[in-house]
């Protein structure tokens, strides 16, 4: 319950929405959110769900800020370089929004570590491996997953709610056993403001699965900054998926 005229002021652009209110922001309040990945889409990402009200955020990242890391990851700044991800995260998120349970690992993603219980785990890894381990887990757990990356003037988005719809699943999309892609952001580059499109993008969907509002399971949304133009497509589950079927 809003119990306090800051509350009040600081989530009163929600509780002014008749599809929110105090009843939507409660929900967030009460939600438990794993972001695994502080880079150009976990920034994004965790200050807008800090911002939010999500009571309950877990941050996932073994990496240190560098410098290379400014031209996207927003949250950082120089002064924090040398510095652990998850603590610059962590505080800066605090100074944002006090009232908010923050727990911090600095490590990679584990199966340990997803045992836990989350409403939606946040995938802003640049790597395949820890994507097809959460969207298992998920899948197992019937936790809710959104995926997102970006590389270039371009970026996707993938989402599963897994408690409605448990058959496809992100490795009826990409098989597991793919090689990982040859080009990635450190080799090959990324424009800053696609990843924070994407970034928005993911905790929007994280915001429209606890009130509700999600309906696109496995639909896969493309973006081209370039040309400004986004392609919705729909996949399909794969007969004997090892995952989901």
């Amino acid at each position: 319950m809003i119990n306090s005229h800051e509350q009040f002021m600081r989530y009163s652009r929600h509780l002014l929405m008749d599809d929110i209110g105090e009843s939507g922001q409660q929900k967030l309040t009460e939600a438990r959110v794993l972001v695994v990945g502080l880079g150009g889409l976990g920034c994004p990402v965790v200050l807008y769900l800090a911002a939010a009200g999500i009571g309950q955020l877990t941050l996932c990242d073994a990496d240190i800020v560098e410098l290379s890391n400014l031209q996207r990851q927003i949250l950082y700044k120089e002064t924090d370089c040398g510095e652990l991800k998850v603590n610059c995260a962590k505080r800066e998120l605090l100074a944002l929004n006090p009232d908010l349970q923050i727990s911090s690992y600095a490590a990679e993603v584990s199966a340990e570590l997803l045992v836990n219980s989350y409403d939606v785990v946040v995938d802003c890894t640049d790597n395949l491996a820890p994507r097809q381990l959460i969207n298992q887990h998920c899948c197992q757990q019937k936790t809710a997953f959104v995926s997102a990356s970006a590389l270039g003037w371009e970026g996707q988005l993938v989402a599963f709610d897994f408690a409605h719809n448990p058959s496809l699943c992100l490795n009826c999309i990409i098989d597991k056993n793919s090689p990982e892609p040859l080009l990635n952001c450190s080799n090959s580059g990324v424009v800053g403001p696609v990843l924070g499109a994407m970034g928005s993008l993911q905790a929007t969907t994280v915001i429209r699965m606890l009130l509700g509002f999600f309906q696109q399971h496995g639909e896969l949304q493309r973006y081209d900054g370039k040309s400004g133009r986004w392609l919705n497509l729909r996949a399909e589950a794969k007969p004997g998926c090892d995952v989901c079927s």
